[in-house]
């Protein structure tokens, strides 16, 4: 999977996003306000979806509905910010440092979000496991880069594809607000299933990067 990459290439050439940038820049807006920006929206995304969670239980949950658009704009906002950056040409290593920093706030801020709603209740220790992975598999790919190598974004899961997921689940949550078994062990809803996908994945993920990075020091 690994979507960063190919992502980048395309939001970078993608036109849209160009003028998007270029009226951004026109009337003022800097990279690292998006970057903040974007941290707010992620902080709004994990109390939505913290209410959503504890909410009584509705056919169609309107609160989970916003915790899914908070989660858009925050994806949205932390795409085009480097564009943005190489478009007014203030790219810099202290802008590229504090997107990260905002961006690993975000990943726990969304995902404590998902947790606390009781997506995972009561295997709460799923959720502790996914937010190591996210951590370390981020982790991973910066310390690459600060040992010498390139920043390493491969694997079988990054942050595109965390974003991803995570937008679609909350969308078959919206449709489908029940939780779904597996071999009588464990029962969660979508969004449930996204942090055990995250447990996993993002932990192969960050031994991935590891062992990537370890065999060209």
């Amino acid at each position: 999977m690994a979507l960063d990459s190919l992502l980048r290439d395309h939001v970078d050439n993608c036109v849209l996003v160009r003028k998007i940038a270029k009226f951004l820049a026109v009337v003022g807006i800097s990279p690292n306000l998006l970057s903040v920006t974007s941290l707010v929206f992620a902080v709004f995304a994990g109390l939505f979806f913290f209410f959503a969670g504890n909410a009584p239980h509705l056919p169609f949950n309107p609160i989970l509905l916003l915790a899914g658009v908070f989660v858009c704009l925050s994806a949205f906002l932390d795409g085009i910010d480097g564009v943005l950056a190489r478009e007014i040409g203030n790219a810099s290593k202290k802008g590229d440092f504090l997107d990260h920093v905002l961006d690993r706030y975000s990943d726990v801020f969304i995902i404590v979000g998902i947790i606390l709603g009781g997506y995972v209740h009561p295997r709460w220790e799923i959720g502790v496991i996914a937010i190591i992975g996210v951590l370390l598999s981020s982790y991973m790919g910066t310390q690459a880069q600060a040992v010498g190598l390139s920043r390493v974004y491969g694997g079988l899961i990054g942050r595109a594809d965390r974003l991803l997921i995570i937008i679609v689940a909350t969308l078959l949550d919206l449709i489908y607000p029940y939780s779904i078994p597996a071999s009588g062990l464990l029962s969660f809803s979508f969004l449930g299933w996204t942090i055990v996908i995250f447990a996993v994945l993002c932990n192969v993920t960050a031994l991935q990067r590891f062992f990537y990075a370890w065999k060209r020091i």
